[in-house]
């Protein structure tokens, strides 16, 4: 399966900002239909996680560095295993969210991703430090999912300038088989890109997965 890495590199800022910060490390684009399996309309968090799982195994970091990015019936099994989802949630067609994919780091690489939840999109805003924190320390993809927008996504930056703050968004939402799009067809069509906060639903709730893992590579930036 060849997916495509760290898609956001080349993609343009949208205006020279006055703070910047990206992912460090290297990530693989998981996205509907890439291993062959057409979860459309319910496979976003197990995408968004996969992604997440692939940036962990790539920095090497202890309890990674010899594993696989798990398949989406590895993750319903686990999460059955685990006791957080009944036996008939094998083989369905039923989405997780953030609070799944914490309990998958863990249980797949001993790496638990930290939960912080949002009461309004209209707050994000107030989480940017804590974002900026997460990437210039050597973070990962951030999970991201919430109430009305209950689309899975991940962040992978953040940047603040003249045109107000804006999220480095990649979307899992894509489908079609792994690499039949470049990275810079993904980048045309939007799948990867900066958002306005505004873009965010302000009314409505969304929870952020920071995965606790830190690579020692360099930031996978813009150029």
């Amino acid at each position: 399966m060849q997916l495509l890495s760290d898609v956001h590199l080349g993609l343009p800022l949208p205006a020279p900002p006055d703070r910047l910060a990206l992912i460090s490390g290297s990530y693989r684009y998981y996205h509907y239909g890439c291993d062959g399996v057409d979860d459309r309309g319910w496979g976003c968090g197990y995408r968004t996680l996969q992604t997440t799982c692939s940036w962990l195994v790539e920095a090497g970091l202890e309890g990674a560095a010899s594993q696989s990015v798990p398949s989406l019936r590895e993750i319903q099994h686990a999460l059955v295993e685990m006791g957080d989802k009944p036996p008939s949630f094998s083989r369905s067609q039923e989405w997780i969210g953030t609070v799944e994919a914490a309990l998958c780091m863990d249980y797949f690489y001993s790496m638990p991703g930290r939960l912080v939840h949002i009461h309004r999109g209209r707050d994000l805003e107030k989480e940017l430090e804590t974002l900026y924190s997460h990437f210039q320390g050597g973070g990962g993809p951030v999970m991201m999912g919430g109430d009305r927008d209950h689309s899975a996504k991940a962040l992978l930056g953040v940047c603040s300038g003249p045109k107000g703050d804006r999220l480095l968004v990649l979307d899992p939402h894509y489908y079609g088989t792994a690499g039949s799009l470049t990275r810079d067809e993904l980048q045309d069509g939007g799948w990867v890109c900066w958002r306005k906060l505004s873009f965010f639903e302000g009314g409505f709730f969304y929870n952020l997965c920071f995965p606790q893992g830190r690579t020692r590579g360099p930031p996978a930036g813009n150029g």
